[in-house]
């Protein structure tokens, strides 16, 4: 009998010590990236999000994008030149907020190329190509096809992938997510869950200098 007591209260320390640091891991995670912890952590970022850089970078960009947009576009090698100059220090999250009429096209492309492991790739050939089919004047969608061989893609895998409707379901929810959080144009940049004081290269850079001075 007491050796059955004893495996009984050794299955239940482990389960317990098993419990017990799950949640110190999960309470330590949560306090590495401050906003993270909050309930509404989730409106940020979703477990569908893409990201680039450092799993452990305690400095998050999260970025709303149109691809269609050009201030994106314009946005896009200064995030990137911000993440260079601290490498290891920042994650870039994307979210989406296809704005411009039929932007949401170009979104079921690059997650269809995310299937392939060509989500950056594709990304940076849509910005480069933008000015030919984005016109807000006589936008062409048609025309990225033409481009997309650039980034290494199977165009008929891509033609495939991009109407699965759990990519519709992620729009909604990025779109959703977005109105929760007030945005109304892109890009719209929030560094550890705060927004920019006022939308510029210079207010970016200096709320993220602020972040990494604070977490690092």
């Amino acid at each position: 009998m007491k050796k059955q007591h004893i495996v009984l209260l050794s299955g239940v320390l482990l389960i317990l010590a098993f419990v017990l640091g799950g949640y110190f891991y999960k309470k330590q995670q949560s306090n590495k990236i401050g906003f993270m912890a909050r309930e509404n952590a989730a409106t940020f970022i979703r477990e569908h999000s893409q990201t680039l850089g450092n799993d452990d970078a305690k400095v998050y960009i999260v970025e709303f994008l149109d691809p269609a947009c050009e201030t994106c576009s314009a946005f896009y090698p200064y995030v990137k030149s911000l993440m260079a100059a601290n490498p290891g220090k920042i994650k870039l999250v994307i979210r989406y907020a296809p704005f411009h009429d039929g932007a949401d096209y170009f979104v079921r492309i690059l997650e269809a190329a995310r299937k392939q492991g060509k989500y950056w790739e594709t990304l940076e050939v849509m910005y480069k190509s933008q000015p030919y089919w984005a016109s807000h004047h006589n936008p062409q969608p048609q025309l990225i096809w033409q481009f997309l061989p650039g980034a290494g893609l199977n165009l008929e895998k891509i033609a495939n992938d991009m109407n699965d409707p759990e990519i519709v379901k992620l729009i909604k929810q990025d779109i959703a997510d977005a109105t929760t959080l007030n945005v109304r144009k892109t890009p719209e940049f929030f560094v550890n869950g705060k927004p920019l004081p006022s939308f510029g290269y210079d207010q970016l850079k200096e709320l993220v200098e602020a972040e990494i001075k604070a977490n690092y």
